[in-house]
């Protein structure tokens, strides 16, 4: 009885000095409640987004098959020994004509490489694709890990099961996954889901970043900077090509990695990067007709 009293003693005072609250109490509550949703929704939200970003981070990190509560601590020892003994650089320098002339020759030679998609079947010596190989692997990487593979497939039914895979994801690609403006900027290329030169190419080289290196006993080393790193002995091995006289195309065999991997036997740690034809141009072949930025749009020095 007495809480009663108390309960309408309080009701009263609202009534007669805050007439507003008591009026609108409703309209309040619900206001309050809204307020409180929202707050604990944020954070909720707010807390998802961490989870989500350090599980990218997890995936991103060299070693993406560790465990929620991985402890970095645990990797196997660095490649390199922190007592690796340094030599003597051996260098030759060249006159500044020389120089000169050298890297102008260079640019002349490069400046040729066109993207071809027509090829001839001409067979191209190995040792040739070997040099080609090599001159790739001198590139640099983060902690010297050399974080690529390169797969050389000559096999003429595995380049067709691999033209089969990718012009399936092609045909997704350009008629259902990618839109119209994707479509229309590659139209002046004349290319298409159709990849004939996959098998006509003698040889196919695929690019694997290695995302970290286990070794015999099972041992997972870290890999640091291998995305850079396999783009960088990329551009080393686009190089080595043109510089060999022989053409190829980039071509980046978008949602069939995976299949790709599993085809030619690489590991989980591998990812394919970029997949690239190689050989002699076919007879006629023909290239879109662009030039190069000038060297005033593409260099500022300061």
């Amino acid at each position: 009885h007495c809480k009663m009293d108390d309960v309408n003693s309080v009701v009263s005072f609202l009534e007669k000095e805050a007439p507003f609250l008591y009026s609108n109490w409703p309209y309040l509550l619900v206001l309050c409640c809204g307020v409180l949703f929202v707050y604990f929704l944020e954070k909720r939200i707010h807390k998802e987004q961490k989870k989500k970003m350090a599980r990218i981070l997890r995936e991103d990190h060299p070693l993406s098959e560790f465990r929620e509560d991985f402890d970095p601590d645990l990797l196997a020892p660095s490649l390199h020994s922190p007592d690796t003994p340094h030599i003597e650089y051996q260098f030759t320098r060249l006159s500044n004509e020389d120089m000169i002339k050298r890297s102008k020759e260079f640019y002349q030679q490069m400046n040729k490489r066109r993207s071809i998609r027509e090829f001839s079947t001409e067979d191209v010596p190995l040792e040739i694709i070997e040099n080609i190989i090599k001159m790739a692997g001198t590139s640099p990487s983060g902690a010297h890990c050399e974080p690529w593979t390169f797969v050389v497939v000559k096999d003429h039914k595995t380049k067709s099961k691999i033209r089969s895979i990718i012009e399936q994801e092609e045909y997704l690609n350009y008629n259902h996954r990618m839109g119209d403006k994707w479509v229309n900027d590659l139209k002046f290329i004349h290319t298409g889901a159709n990849k004939p030169y996959l098998e006509e190419a003698p040889y196919l080289i695929l690019v694997f970043k290695q995302q970290y290196r286990v070794d015999e006993k099972g041992n997972r080393f870290a890999h640091y900077y291998y995305e850079i790193s396999t783009a960088m002995a990329c551009g080393l091995l686009i190089t080595a090509i043109q510089n060999a006289g022989l053409v190829t195309v980039t071509t980046t065999p978008l949602n069939a990695g995976g299949q790709l991997r599993e085809l030619l036997g690489r590991p989980v740690n591998e990812k394919v990067v970029l997949l690239l034809p190689v050989g002699f141009p076919a007879k006629g072949a023909k290239v879109p007709d662009v030039s190069r930025k000038s060297l005033d749009d593409i260099m500022v020095v300061i």
